[in-house]
């Protein structure tokens, strides 16, 4: 029996497993991957140091630089060093089914074998649970359907035309790479919002978004309205090529394009949706942590959200890389607030 379990081996998960060990706490981390890396495994070879936003240091490991060197490789390495340098105990490949109440203890389930502990760090992320929204006709569809977890880079698209759904930075950066060799259309639900730089206030502004959704218990959501799109160097070809003249949802999908509400037809040979993710908890389930409203509500004690980490519900359950966390400074600091939060309570059962 451990007394605490981390899943998930991402940025999140490191930084929470390197706590605990700090801590002396015993503890175990469940990866479903089968290699060190987390998500970052999975990026498309196009991505480079250079093109990611900011990867923050792991505790006592600081982060690659900026280089043209593919992160699916760079980052990938650097968690595995990370790993091996700080003897993180890290068992892989396990992908965790269940979740499950034994009294005061939680069972973690996984096929055929399970672990017992007294506290959950769940570091899951989001990559493993893409979203693609339901739009009449999308069955019928006879070209190539593709997520951002599918994308192949920008030479697949070659004389094909590609329709490029979602309002995120993943549309931007894809629309960069593929409006330059094939013909491209954007769609966003609403009007984009561009900005020249990310200040203060805004961070103020998302994270007041972020801690109000929390509260709530309101499932988590991307806070591109607040902070704005920003075109790097390497996107102005496209923006001079017009591929950021953006266009609203269409109304239906047919099975060779997309028709708008006002009856005009599109003719695509691809639809790239590059619409999002939604947070990896479903195994989570039979804990019954989520609310009325769909989503886990954390406690948001304290002026920093990013460290808001402690279901509300259960107080033996952490979520790092959740909501207010999702990203990799707050998955750092979320790592070290679940650590805390973990041994003071067992501090309290002992008392």
């Amino acid at each position: 029996m451990y007394e605490a379990i981390v899943i998930g081996a991402g940025q999140a998960g490191l930084s929470a497993s390197y706590h605990l060990q700090r801590l002396g706490i015993n503890h175990v981390v469940l990866d479903a991957n089968p290699a060190p890396g987390g998500a970052w495994q999975h990026r498309w070879d196009s991505l480079s140091m250079d093109d990611v936003h900011g990867v923050a240091d792991l505790p006592d490991g600081p982060a690659p630089g900026k280089s043209s060197d593919r992160a699916n490789t760079v980052l990938p390495t650097w968690f595995g060093d990370y790993e091996r340098e700080h003897d993180l105990p890290v068992v892989r490949p396990v992908r965790v089914d269940a979740v499950t109440n034994d009294g005061e203890l939680l069972v973690v389930h996984a096929g055929n074998r399970t672990w017992t502990t007294r506290t959950i760090i769940n570091a899951t992320g989001t990559w493993s649970r893409p979203f693609v929204p339901f739009y009449p006709g999308a069955s019928t569809f006879q070209g190539e359907q593709l997520h951002t977890v599918d994308y192949p880079g920008p030479e697949h698209f070659h004389g094909k035309r590609v329709l490029v759904v979602g309002g995120g930075a993943s549309a931007v950066q894809f629309l960069g790479e593929i409006a330059p060799v094939t013909d491209t259309v954007w769609v966003t639900r609403r009007p984009p919002v561009w900005r020249d730089g990310f200040d203060s206030e805004l961070g103020r502004k998302a994270i007041s978004l972020v801690e109000e959704r929390v509260r709530r218990g309101l499932p988590p959501a991307s806070v591109v309205s607040v902070t704005g799109l920003a075109l790097r160097p390497q996107e102005r070809l496209a923006e001079s090529l017009g591929a950021y003249e953006r266009r609203p949802m269409f109304a239906r999908i047919e099975p060779d394009g997309v028709r708008w509400a006002s009856g005009e037809f599109e003719k695509v040979d691809v639809i790239l949706w590059a619409t999002g993710f939604r947070p990896a908890v479903d195994h989570l389930a039979p804990l019954g942590l989520r609310g009325s409203e769909g989503g886990i509500a954390l406690r948001t004690t304290g002026h920093d959200v990013q460290t808001a980490v402690t279901a509300a519900q259960d107080p033996r359950i952490q979520l790092v890389g959740y909501g207010p966390s999702a990203s990799t400074i707050g998955g750092n600091r979320a790592g070290r607030a679940a650590a805390t939060a973990v041994a003071r309570f067992l501090e309290a059962q002992a008392a």
